[in-house]
């Protein structure tokens, strides 16, 4: 009688886990959608900076023709973006984007026209308001990489969850060169 109540026991125990662990289960699938949401958020915005580029390059081409570095980089990120095919990827070409546009906006102040001209004023405009966009939807991202990593890590789900497939993702930070003042060479007078 004592071994079938410790059995008995011993089995509720055990179930009980079980259903703490499915419901954990659900938690986590739901975190995991949410990280995926908010990277789509990313990733839209991402999109929308980079279908502005080649517009602004343009206008911004016929002022500073010598500049070609700039509009090299500036091509090259943009490739690297479409290009990319992971989430790592994408953050890093993201930061390569936003060191090339830094270059080209600090450009727009050797040229007093280029600053004066209406269609590089609306395009400079809408990139500023794209680049608060891609600001916010990061952080929103991040949150929700910090609750889903925080939840992975959680006493009891950490002892299962790498078994169920469960990993961390990664932040979208800042890269060590995006922290740096961009340096432009003004070294060629404007023609």
């Amino acid at each position: 009688m004592a071994i079938r109540w410790r059995t008995t026991k011993v089995a509720g125990l055990l179930l009980t886990g079980v259903l703490a662990a499915g419901c954990n289960y659900n938690q986590l699938v739901a975190q995991q959608e949410a990280v995926a949401a908010a990277w789509a958020q990313v990733d839209n915005q991402l999109q929308r900076r980079n279908d502005l580029v080649p517009n602004l390059v343009e206008v911004t081409r016929g002022y500073a023709r010598h500049e070609t570095e700039i509009f090299t980089r500036l091509a090259d990120a943009r490739a690297a973006m479409l290009a990319a095919g992971t989430r790592a990827q994408r953050i890093e070409a993201a930061e390569q984007m936003s060191g090339a546009l830094g270059r080209l906006l600090a450009l727009a102040e050797r040229y007093p026209d280029l600053k004066a001209d209406r269609q590089f004023a609306r395009l400079s405009d809408e990139l500023a308001g794209t680049e608060n966009r891609i600001a916010v939807e990061r952080m929103r991202y991040n949150e929700q990489v910090q609750a889903y990593n925080t939840a992975l890590k959680r006493f009891p789900t950490v002892l299962y969850a790498g078994a169920l497939g469960f990993k961390e993702e990664q932040y979208f930070q800042a890269s060590p060169a995006a922290k740096e003042v961009p340096s432009v060479n003004f070294g060629a007078t404007p023609g």
